[in-house]
Order: structure tokens, then sequence, then C-alpha cells
């Protein structure tokens, strides 16, 4: 009678937590996040399929840990040219092309942020990161054209057209929809009205 092979691979890998998400990282940018999966990433690693389970439930899990990669890293690109004592108009300019530039570079991940049913959005280093983004939205957003209402409805709109707008853009420049000549090297800055920018610190 045949006895079943044992797995001989490793239950531990040092900081395995850490080598799945770089194994996963990889393997979202060659596969994307639909065919990524922590049984992959634990042969990427060298571990047996069980290990990853002692850091992410399941795939969502691991998804969700990448997000929050993303998200911290998005934060980092936006204050990247700019600091808190420049003028309010180079924080703006500075973080917008930052959120545009980590959507270029990392396509993918910039998919899998806002991709819906693949992350918990309760999770709280996610949400920990994602707020972090929003403080610089908040602070670009001041001073940011003229709408109408009470103070707070004011400032919801301004970051709402805001965010719409890099965001959008974003997502149309990393899938080439920008194919017209008169489109053609348009950056995210040439394509703010002058009219909806008042200056503001």
């Amino acid at each position: 009678m045949k006895t079943k092979a044992k797995d001989t691979k490793p239950y531990h890998h040092g900081n395995l937590r850490d080598a799945l998400l770089t194994a996963a990282r990889r393997l979202l940018e060659t596969e994307g996040h639909s065919d990524l999966s922590l049984r992959k990433c634990a042969t990427a690693v060298g571990v047996s399929a069980t290990a990853p389970q002692n850091h992410f439930a399941n795939k969502a899990a691991l998804l969700t840990a990448l997000a929050a990669q993303g998200y911290a890293e998005l934060e980092a690109y936006m204050r990247r040219n700019s600091n808190e004592a420049a003028d309010r108009n180079v924080r703006r300019q500075a973080a917008l092309q930052g959120y545009v530039a980590f959507a270029q570079d990392h396509p993918a991940l910039y998919e899998l942020m806002f991709a819906r049913d693949r992350v918990s959005s309760n999770d709280a280093d996610l949400m920990r990161q994602v707020g972090a983004c929003f403080v610089i939205l908040a602070d670009i957003s001041k001073d940011f054209g003229q709408f109408e209402g009470d103070p707070a409805s004011v400032d919801a709109k301004r970051q709402m057209f805001l965010w719409s707008l890099v965001h959008g853009y974003a997502q149309l420049l990393t899938a080439n929809r920008f194919k017209k000549d008169a489109m053609l090297g348009a950056g995210i800055l040439d394509i703010i009205p002058d009219m909806l920018i008042e200056s503001g610190r």
C-alpha cells in the first residue's frame, strides 16, 4: 500500500509575512490580482502551502495587506517633491503629480487599491494608510475653486472634485486612452483650469 508523500517544504521562513508580500507584489505585476493566490505565493517563497495561513487567513487578507502597502507608497509619492512649509499651490501640484506617477509606476497595485470586493474595507491598517492619503487631499483641496454650501459641504465638494480629476486622469493615462495628438503629452497640471485655483496657504 502506497503512503501519501509528506510535504517536505519548510513551514517557517524567517519573516514570512514580508516574504509573502514581496512575492505577491511580483505576481500581482505579472498575473494581476485575479490569478494571485496564497498557494502561488507559498510556492514562490519556497514554503508549504499551509504556511501563509499563519499571516493571511485567505486571499482577501493578502490583497488587503498589498493595498495597504500601496496607499502607504501613494502617500510617499504625494509628499516626495514638497513639504509642509511650501505654499499650498506647490503642495497641490506636487501631490497631483505624485499621484499620477504612482499610478504609472505601479499600475497593477493601483488597480487593486480601487478594485471592488477584493479588499477588506474595515481593515485597521488599510484604513490608517487611506486616511493618511486623505489628509493630503484635504490640505491640497483647500482654497480650490468656488462651490456653494456650508463650509463642510464646500470642503467635501472640493475634495471630491480634485480626487475625481486626478484619479480619472491617472486611470485613463495608465490605460493609454489619451490617443489624440492634442492630448499626447498633456500632464495633470495642464488640464486644471486656472480659474479654479486660488492662492492659499
